[in-house]
């Protein structure tokens, strides 16, 4: 009898975990079990949106998930993106509240991690107003020309009157850091007397591993008690990151401000208000304002300039190279189309990009198959709602699978194959849901735009002045290196050299 007592305590035990810990709302998405505490964990694996995408083709393109304490929507089709965005948008308008966001984004005072209300209205509006509006875009037009011509400058330093093998990933960083920093400062990041040196290469990584640190969510996010022992000292490392970044981005707005106060003559004065770097047009709004712009304000811009402005265009510009070097046919398509509008006389510039319409379905088609981020960043829901016909309760992680969405072969024709064509008869408001590299609704990524304009001027100058080509016979190595950023898993590289109708323009360099 004592026996089956002990049996009975362990049967109700039994019971009462799997209705308390296993409990699923009836009218929830689907989703896999889950298991007590842990919930979904255990079954991510990377690379994560190939996982969600072998759980979606079980349980369907609305999955429902647990990550610790966190409730998980994984959406993988454009339908259930279009319902979720149409209906519910300014319902997943949100974004979650992470321990990378309280540490590194300077108490979510930027427009990409700000609390959806008024406050992030207003940094939006900034933020667009001041570097994203086709304003801007045309101010900065003569910054990204020049960044060009001295990335070419850079590329004849080292390939000579040869033929020569490049690591263009390094050059398009620095090319990417250095854009961003006129923008800012006025100033190069890298100088180009040292871009191809040893020091270059050591201060680009400096400036890698300051701002390439990852915003998204970590494992104390699923499980708070991690947060107050310090799991792998997370808390540690991020308050020291802050910190380098503040420094560093504090030291060019005070650099700015002794520039302002410095007296200039009537002739300096008139080149220096043609050439307002961004930081001096903030704190002419400061002076206005000092209470709302104030320098923690135009510090969390300027962060999120140098993540989002250099990192994802790099990650875009290595992948579209890798897939031309792999597709001659196509890199000879591109040259004709810039030689035919551009002529071989003179370099590409900024206000011939809406000409090269093929050239803009190559960038689509890379960021079709290779988002620079397969995950976008997370939406988080601001109150109960239905997605699907499913229950969605309040503070749930939304994450769209767009990895799955831009290869999915029941909307893709042949979805594995590089083909730019596919995209120069499509609508882009009626494909929207399809091709979403850049996010969708109230946060979609407002720079889209200049991300373009960047990485079609770079790419298109370097067709148009050199001849490249694969090292040795073997395609170029397309297997991409899984995480928050979708980055190729070895550096580019590729044997260039001048063409030969491009000579005169680049003496001229």
């Amino acid at each position: 009898m004592e026996h089956l007592y002990h049996y009975l305590a362990l049967f109700l035990s039994i019971f009462l975990i799997t209705k308390f810990l296993f409990h699923r709302n009836k009218n929830s998405p689907p989703g896999p079990f889950a298991l007590p505490l842990i919930g979904h964990l255990h079954l991510l694996k990377q690379p994560l949106c190939q996982t969600l995408e072998s759980l979606s083709l079980k349980h369907g393109p609305i999955l429902s998930l647990k990550f610790g304490c966190r409730s998980v929507l994984v959406l993988s089709s454009p339908s259930a993106v279009d319902e979720c965005f149409a209906q519910n948008d300014v319902t997943f308008a949100n974004r979650p509240r992470t321990m990378a966001g309280d540490y590194l984004t300077y108490n979510y005072a930027n427009f990409v991690w700000a609390p959806y209300g008024h406050v992030w209205r207003s940094l939006r509006r900034l933020s667009t107003t001041e570097i994203l509006s086709q304003k801007s875009l045309q101010k900065f037009s003569a910054i990204r020309e020049e960044q060009v011509c001295s990335f070419v400058r850079q590329l004849l330093k080292i390939i000579g009157n040869g033929t020569q093998k490049v690591e263009l990933q390094y050059l398009f960083s620095t090319l990417l850091f250095n854009i961003m920093m006129s923008v800012a400062a006025g100033k190069q990041c890298i100088e180009e007397e040292i871009a191809t040196t040893i020091l270059g290469k050591q201060y680009l990584q400096e400036m890698k591993d300051k701002f390439f640190a990852s915003l998204t969510i970590c494992m104390c996010d699923f499980f708070p008690i991690l947060r107050w022992v310090d799991y792998k000292q997370s808390k540690k490392s991020m308050i020291m990151l802050h910190r380098q970044r503040d420094e560093f981005l504090q030291g060019l707005i005070e650099e700015i401000r002794q520039k302002k106060s410095t007296p200039l003559n009537p002739t300096t004065a008139l080149e220096s208000e043609k050439r307002t770097t961004l930081i001096e047009s903030l704190l002419s709004l400061q002076e206005s304002d000092p209470e709302y712009y104030s320098d923690i304000v135009v510090k969390a811009i300027l962060l999120m300039m140098f993540i989002a402005g250099t990192e994802m265009s790099v990650i875009t510009m290595d992948w579209t190279m890798s897939l031309l070097l792999n597709h001659p046919e196509v890199l000879k398509k591109v040259r004709e189309e810039i030689d035919c509008h551009v002529g071989p006389g003179r370099l590409l510039k900024d206000s011939d990009l809406p000409k090269l319409r093929y050239l803009h379905c190559v960038i689509n088609e890379t960021l079709r198959l290779y988002p620079a981020a397969p995950l976008l960043l997370p939406h988080s829901s601001s109150e109960d709602c239905s997605v699907g016909g499913f229950h969605i309760p309040r503070d749930t992680i939304l994450m769209l699978n767009v990895w799955t969405i831009h290869r999915n072969p029941n909307i893709w024709e042949e979805p594995t194959k590089f083909k730019p064509e596919r995209f120069e008869a499509m609508d882009g408001k009626k494909e929207s849901f399809k091709f979403i590299p850049f996010g969708v609704g109230r946060r979609a990524c407002p720079g889209a735009a200049m991300g373009i304009r960047m990485i079609s001027l770079a790419l298109g100058t370097l067709i148009q002045c050199f001849d490249l080509e694969r090292v040795g016979h073997e395609l170029v190595d397309i297997n991409p290196e899984f995480g928050t950023a979708l980055r190729r898993n070895k550096p580019l590289e590729a044997v260039c050299s001048a063409r030969h109708v491009m000579v005169d323009v680049l003496a001229q360099l």
